[in-house]
């Protein structure tokens, strides 16, 4: 219905449009619906799922030591993996050849293997290397320790988990810091700046908002990746409880989906944490919306004049364009 100003601006040919109606998505929310209630009713009713027994062992004392295990295993590996990351990337784009080709090769070394064959290897260290000792290389030795009583299970787990990690953490470290541009460096040294300070305060803020997508992605990945530690062997994290709970009642199904419930809970966790940390490192980055400070960008227009008077004005200009 027109408004009484509106009424008096009797424009030759205007063109009243209207929004093409489009069916598409409401019909295919209408078949997502119906299969996800099918796919659901499906789940619950299936009585090979015994829901009963999931139930049961969903907070089970050793399942809850298991997912404390596994939290633990995942903290300290990424911890591992995210310093050694930043060093390898700083040694790649280190002007000293040496330094590069150290890191090249332990990139090349633990991407080149499988994680759980390298988690064998450590599980095996303390017989391959029976002694830890310091000494003089090649000759004799001050001091000595048995390997067993250092590197324990839990310990290789972490050391085989965090090498591992750090190899492909460091190239996406690399991938952020070359993705600043290089005359903020250029300007930060002629103003003086030492490298390793220019790299702090100017290259790896700015960089952060391009590696904590990924990294997020790698802590996931590493969650689940916490499971192979059985190769070690390490025998306290969720994957084994479970396992070992399956083994005991004979039901390996409703175990399954306990570890199942249990990791979608702590992914969708680290998700929501991966979500804040990427807005924090986006602040002044986001193009996704041309609003200022959450609201929409005001229309500059004269002084004095309205908003109905401003959408008479554009209604008038389109009038004129149209015919």
């Amino acid at each position: 219905m027109k408004s009484r100003k509106d009424s008096e601006l009797d424009i030759p040919g205007e063109i009243h449009a209207r929004p093409v109606r489009k069916p598409g998505p409401v019909v295919a929310a209408i078949i997502v619906l119906i299969f996800a209630l099918m796919l659901a009713h499906g789940i619950v009713t299936n009585p090979n799922f015994d829901w009963s027994t999931v139930w049961t062992y969903l907070f089970n004392e050793n399942v809850l030591s298991g997912i404390g295990w596994t939290l633990k295993l995942t903290l300290y590996s990424m911890v591992i993996a995210t310093v050694l990351a930043i060093i390898l990337a700083v040694m790649r784009k280190s002007s000293n050849p040496v330094l590069r080709w150290v890191s090249w090769f332990f990139i090349w070394f633990f991407r080149g293997t499988p994680v759980y064959t390298q988690l064998i290897f450590w599980g095996l260290f303390a017989v391959l290397i029976p002694r830890l000792a310091v000494g003089v290389p090649f000759g004799p030795e001050f001091w000595s320790i048995d390997t067993k009583s250092v590197v324990t299970a839990s310990v290789a787990a972490v050391l085989g988990l965090g090498l591992n990690e750090a190899a492909y953490l460091s190239e996406i470290v690399r991938a952020g810091i070359e993705a600043v541009d290089e005359g903020q460096t250029e300007a930060a040294q002629a103003l003086g700046m030492r490298r390793s300070l220019i790299m702090r305060r100017i290259v790896l803020p700015q960089a952060m908002r391009i590696i904590v997508p990924p990294t997020g992605n790698e802590t996931i990945g590493m969650l689940k990746t916490t499971s192979l530690v059985l190769a070690v062997p390490f025998n306290l994290e969720l994957q084994f409880a479970t396992n070992a709970i399956a083994s005991r009642i004979y039901k390996p199904i409703p175990l399954l989906l306990v570890a199942s419930i249990w990791y979608l809970v702590i992914t969708t966790i680290l998700m929501v944490l991966q979500a804040q940390l990427e807005k924090h490192f986006g602040k002044g980055f986001d193009r996704s919306s041309p609003s200022r400070g959450g609201k929409s960008a005001a229309i500059d227009r004269p002084e004095g004049e309205t908003p109905v008077d401003a959408a008479r004005m554009n209604k008038v200009k389109m009038g004129g364009l149209n015919a």
